[in-house]
């Protein structure tokens, strides 16, 4: 996407180095000289990019549901980190497990049951420190194992274990909202917590006509709320369009998630409104100088004015991409490093 370049006073070379001069609508230059700086031509990638609004916030939100129903007897703060064997909840003064994995609780396992969740259950037995061998098959020993488990959660030692010991989750869980306060009552398959994943993420609602400026994998960077500024690559584009706003002002966007790298130094606020860089075009490896290096000619086009020594000349450009406050030139004889003139700041 090629911008078209706008300067806000025209400029009008004026001949023997007299710097700039703002244009009279008759093309004679007014006699104001400007002081001169220089500035380098430089050989390099141009990055044009826009600005959207986008909000800080976690990955993988989701809820969760225990399978028994009775009284919540603790429950744990908003933005508690629970980790593998640790406790999510209680009911009924019993504690629900988290444990990690893919698969839902769905069944009870006990001894002679079989599948992928029987393999799940055993390998975070084996993570927790039990002896256990870790196959689709809940044998005796498993059950062995289990037992083991249930003593010391204080569960009733059964062998087996079903959706109101345990929930699946795909890692550590950051608590997001309780649903289910201390002593409310909860039902089976009720929603009682809201959780997260721990890895920091910017969600954007970006307009569907702007979908072009967010390519998976791209580099991108996050300016914060205090002003300090991040980096990320876009780790998901949406592929379908919903309307956002009121009736009245309503928006067609698209969902795009960005991670941010690991490291990053984002605090702990959580739905926090911060602004996104996004790339809408790069040029490699062209010769660039600053915007306010141009020169209007009176001949029409753009010139930039050489200064080697106390020499100055003006050669006539042709214009390219447009980034970061630089523009693509190119003209006879230009050349990375030579030094070309600007209004000095």
């Amino acid at each position: 996407m090629k911008r078209a370049l706008v300067i806000g006073a025209a400029v009008v070379v004026a001949g023997g180095g007299l710097g700039f001069g703002l244009s009279r609508g008759d093309g004679e230059a007014a006699a104001e000289p400007q002081a001169m700086g220089t500035a380098t031509i430089t050989r390099g990638d141009l990055v044009d990019s826009e600005k959207v609004d986008g909000t800080l916030t976690y990955e993988d939100e989701r809820a969760v549901s225990v399978g028994v129903s009775g009284v919540v007897t603790a429950a744990p703060e908003e933005g508690r980190v629970v980790q593998r064997g640790r406790t999510l909840l209680k009911v009924n003064g019993k504690p629900v497990t988290l444990l990690y994995g893919d698969e839902p609780m769905y069944r009870t396992l006990g001894e002679g049951v079989e599948g992928n969740d029987v393999e799940q259950l055993e390998r975070n037995l084996e993570a927790l420190g039990y002896d256990v061998t870790v196959d689709k098959d809940f044998t005796a020993a498993t059950s062995a194992a289990v037992e083991e488990w249930q003593d010391d959660r204080g569960l009733a030692e059964t062998g087996t274990v079903d959706a109101g010991q345990v929930v699946f989750l795909p890692g550590a869980a950051r608590v997001k909202d309780v649903k289910a306060a201390e002593g409310s009552r909860t039902a089976a398959g009720q929603a009682v917590l809201t959780v997260t994943g721990l890895r920091r993420v910017v969600r954007v609602d970006l307009e569907a006509d702007k979908q072009d400026l967010a390519r998976k994998g791209a580099r991108v960077e996050v300016e914060l709320p205090d002003g300090s500024v991040v980096r990320g690559r876009i780790s998901t584009v949406g592929n379908v369009a919903e309307k956002t706003g009121s009736e009245q002002n309503a928006k067609t966007t698209v969902d795009v998630e960005i991670g941010l790298d690991r490291g990053a130094k984002t605090g702990r606020l959580d739905q926090a409104p911060v602004t996104v860089e996004l790339e809408s075009e790069r040029t490699k490896g062209v010769l660039s100088v600053p915007v306010e290096a141009l020169l209007a000619l009176k001949e029409g086009g753009f010139g930039v004015e050489v200064v080697e020594g106390a020499a100055r000349s003006v050669v006539a450009v042709t214009t390219g991409a447009f980034g970061g406050g630089r523009v693509e030139i190119r003209g006879a004889g230009l050349k990375e490093g030579m030094k070309v003139g600007v209004p000095a700041s």
